[in-house]
């Protein structure tokens, strides 16, 4: 099974952790969609280096021991290689799930084969809000939902 996942992953905070060891979890032949500098400045008003990001990813999935194949694929747009790759599953939080359904969709217009979408649902912090990058960004929260 081949599987895509995606997003800025700008902090790997544990939302990014649970969505990663999920799609992690479901294959040995895993893309990881990294947007890059230019899209992140783009759609956030800012960026962070593609390269750190990378780095923290290639981390994490060694800290995971994941056994199988995977890729870090820059993404300058919302789809990336999953409009047009062969692909079986992509994986998304609830927040990218519609991006996640519009990429299925297009595929399909495209006459390519449908790949099943898998929801992860969002981490809460202490307070019972999701977990997130502008909220670690903001000094709200720590990398694990804890209230500073």
């Amino acid at each position: 099974m081949r599987v895509c996942v995606g997003g800025s992953f700008e902090f790997l905070h544990a939302g990014h952790r649970a969505l990663l060891w999920a799609a992690a979890e479901m294959t040995d032949d895993l893309v990881i969609g990294l947007t890059s500098e230019a899209f992140m400045e783009a759609t956030k008003g800012y960026s962070t280096p593609f390269g750190e990001r990378e780095a923290a990813i290639e981390d994490l999935m060694r800290d995971f021991g994941y056994p199988g194949e995977y890729s870090v694929a820059p993404l300058d747009d919302p789809y990336g290689p999953a409009l047009n790759e062969p692909f079986d599953a992509i994986v998304a939080s609830e927040e990218t799930a519609n991006v996640a359904r519009r990429i299925v969709g297009l595929r399909k217009a495209g006459g390519l084969p449908p790949m099943e979408v898998v929801i992860v649902p969002m981490v809460l912090a202490d307070d019972g809000v999701p977990i997130s990058s502008t909220r670690i960004r903001r000094g709200e929260i720590d990398l694990d939902g804890h209230l500073l």
